[in-house]
């Protein structure tokens, strides 16, 4: 079954009745369950759809199972999934209010529950192929390297503890998963560990909710003796989990990833992970009951078999790789925007989408002067903050220019440098020489197949449709024009700085070729300078490919000679052959012929996957037009190729006319 498409296949729409306000009053988990082939119900279920939604082991729970009783209806527990969201749900903000990535639909019990069996312990006890289960050491491997859990809040610049301590995970009273467990259980759990492991630091780990005020924890900094740690700072999971030389828990998911990172914990609860041979349980179950099993089962039937995941940009069922990809997406964007940013040199038109872009956690404040406090600037303004991240458009910038006041649906925000800048260090050449993390190449290899597939490249101007002319000798030369004042010629060219001296270059070393000469949409546009008079072209080029979409002409070519034109990296997805002679992004890696002044430092040799992940996938940062949320590039090829969701307020289309009439002094309209 396709899993974008995933329902409650065969079974049409069912009705399903619940007796919980939070059915109700949260759309998506509505939405899921309603994709899923269930529609929620009001009153006293009747005739053969007798089915009854329960949320967990909620306060109000208890509702719903009279009913089933009452009424010999069938139960489905409700709970969220192991990969949640950024915050927790009941956090506050726009970020928090986006509700779960995906849900546990049970129809046999509830994972928490040892009382009984539930889909999770079901679909572990049935096992995985080896398909699935490599797919699952690939998940677990990704969760790690993108240091991803339930909850996504924890802060990467914080110090964690030295290593060598014993972790103990203090949990919220009144959570449904310790099953009546009280604040005796974390203290006997807490004496355990102490006896277990004498001279070593003891470190307990509040709950996120916990830290953030929003419930109270068992365990308290006055439970704990001198030189013990109590830890209510948001650390990442997998650094204490990595840091630690044992593991308690009562029945906190952090106790099942200690599974997943190569511990065996002592657990004195009985969740889905204990009884299968991979913890020490206070706690035992029927000895026939669960079993032997392995972490990559376990996490098999947790991430993707037993839940249903969701994408809330296509608004549609997608599979754990798909959820991971968009939680990925809003964790990037709420680590780097978390404490708020002040913005200088963002011009006016570009406010609105800047705002919308780095605003999430905290509104962008805009300043007219540079100072110390800076965090964000336009990348050509960076000599006048030089703390600030560096702002440029994306590779998979937009449909239409940024000349033309397009809004793009994709940014860079580099801390480091800016990639059009081969003077200095950028973020991105630290992604590529660092290579991709699991399932990365893999991702990148599909995402080329995409973008190839649907004819994308940077602008995406279809023009007309192209003729192009019947070449009487080869090779075939693409030579793609440029703005001749952009920054990348500027800072990444020497002595070919001009889009007539690259054509006469191009010209030089292929006497014999044919020469097609693509001027730059901009200059095409009448927004930038660079344009070559056709006396000039005369002797040189053979074709003028004027007004023609750059996807279409690269599948008829044989070469691209360029300066820095990102048409360059559009082709080595194509694997069409690229000589530069300036230095950009995608040059000195070996995968160019280079005849610019290439750095120094860019010594690794990584493949075209390599590259393209680095480019469009890791380095970038993408908004959905339509949800208003981050996103995948994966979502964005989807926008791209869909033409009802193109748009341009009418104020951005009279001030991309009137700064048109003002090409000449960009001066003006480029403030």
């Amino acid at each position: 079954m396709d899993m974008h498409d995933k329902t409650a296949a065969g079974s049409g729409t069912r009705r399903l009745y619940a007796f919980n306000a939070g059915f109700w009053t949260k759309p998506r988990i509505r939405r899921i369950l309603d994709l899923s082939g269930w529609r929620l119900s009001v009153g006293i279920p009747t005739g053969k759809d007798r089915t009854i939604a329960i949320w967990g082991n909620s306060p109000t729970a208890w509702r719903g199972r009279r009913m089933a009783r009452y009424r010999g209806a069938d139960l489905v527990t409700v709970e969220d999934a192991f990969l949640r969201s950024v915050l927790p749900g009941r956090a506050k903000g726009a970020v928090a209010g986006r509700g779960p990535i995906g849900l546990l639909i049970d129809p046999i019990g509830v994972h928490f529950d040892p009382n009984q069996p539930s889909l999770i312990e079901e679909t572990i006890k049935a096992g995985s192929d080896h398909a699935t289960l490599t797919r699952a050491r690939m998940g677990i491997d990704r969760m790690k390297c993108g240091d991803l859990s339930k909850y996504n809040h924890h802060d990467q610049r914080l110090t964690p503890p030295s290593p060598g301590y014993v972790l103990l995970v203090d949990q919220t009273r009144g959570d449904a998963s310790l099953m009546g467990a009280q604040r005796q259980t974390f203290l006997k759990m807490l004496d355990a560990a102490r006896a277990e492991h004498p001279g070593k630091t003891i470190l307990v780990k509040t709950h996120p909710e916990t830290t953030a005020g929003l419930r109270q924890g068992h365990l308290q900094s006055t439970d704990l003796r001198s030189g013990e740690i109590f830890c209510d700072t948001p650390v990442s999971p997998w650094v204490l989990l990595n840091n630690a030389v044992a593991i308690y828990a009562v029945s906190s998911q952090l106790g099942y990833e200690a599974i997943l990172a190569g511990h065996r914990p002592r657990l004195f609860g009985l969740p889905f992970f204990a009884g299968w041979g991979l913890s020490d349980d206070e706690q035992t179950l029927l000895a026939d009951r669960r079993g032997q099993s392995t972490p990559e089962n376990l996490f098999s039937a947790s991430h993707l078999v037993a839940p249903t995941w969701y994408d809330p940009c296509l608004d549609r069922l997608t599979d754990f790789e798909g959820a991971l990809g968009q939680i990925e997406a809003e964790t990037r964007t709420f680590r780097q925007d978390r404490n708020g940013h002040i913005a200088y040199g963002i011009r006016l038109w570009k406010r609105r989408f800047i705002a919308k872009e780095f605003g999430d956690s905290k509104p962008v404040r805009f300043v007219g002067k540079p100072s110390e406090n800076v965090t964000l600037c336009w990348a050509n303004r960076s000599t006048e903050v030089p703390a600030a991240a560096r702002i440029e458009d994306g590779f998979l910038r937009s449909r239409g220019l940024g000349a033309q006041l397009t809004p793009p649906l994709s940014l860079v925000a580099d801390d480091r440098g800016i990639y059009y800048d081969p003077n200095r260090e950028s973020q991105l050449e630290r992604l590529i020489e660092a290579g991709p993390p699991p399932g990365g190449k893999k991702r990148a290899l599909a995402l080329i197949d995409a973008i190839i597939s649907a004819q994308l490249t940077k602008y995406n101007l279809t023009g007309t449709a192209y003729r192009f002319p019947s070449p009487d000798r080869h090779p075939v030369i693409l030579v793609p024009g440029q703005v001749e004042d952009d920054a990348s010629i500027r800072l990444g060219t020497e002595k070919v700085s001009t889009n007539i001296d690259l054509l006469m270059q191009a010209r030089r070393h292929n006497p014999e070729g044919f020469l097609i000469y693509k001027p730059h949409p901009d200059v095409e546009a009448g927004l930038r300078p660079g344009r070559v008079s056709p006396q000039q072209l005369t002797g040189i080029v053979d074709h003028v490919a004027s007004n023609c979409s750059a996807a279409d002409l690269l599948g008829k070519v044989d070469q691209v000679w360029t300066m820095t034109s990102t048409l360059g990296f559009e082709a080595l997805m194509r694997k069409i052959p690229v000589t530069v002679l300036g230095a950009p992004f995608y040059a000195g890696w070996g995968l160019t012929r280079d005849l610019g002044p290439i750095p120094e430092r860019r010594r690794s040799r990584p493949d075209l996957e390599t590259l393209v992940h680095a480019c469009l996938i890791a380095y970038p940062r993408y908004r959905d037009p339509v949800s208003g949320l981050p996103c995948t590039p994966e979502t964005i090829i989807n926008r791209l190729t869909d033409q009802s969701t193109r748009s341009q307020g009418a104020g951005l289309r009279i001030l991309a006319k009137l700064q048109g009439a003002l090409a000449g002094h960009s001066w003006i309209w480029r403030r």
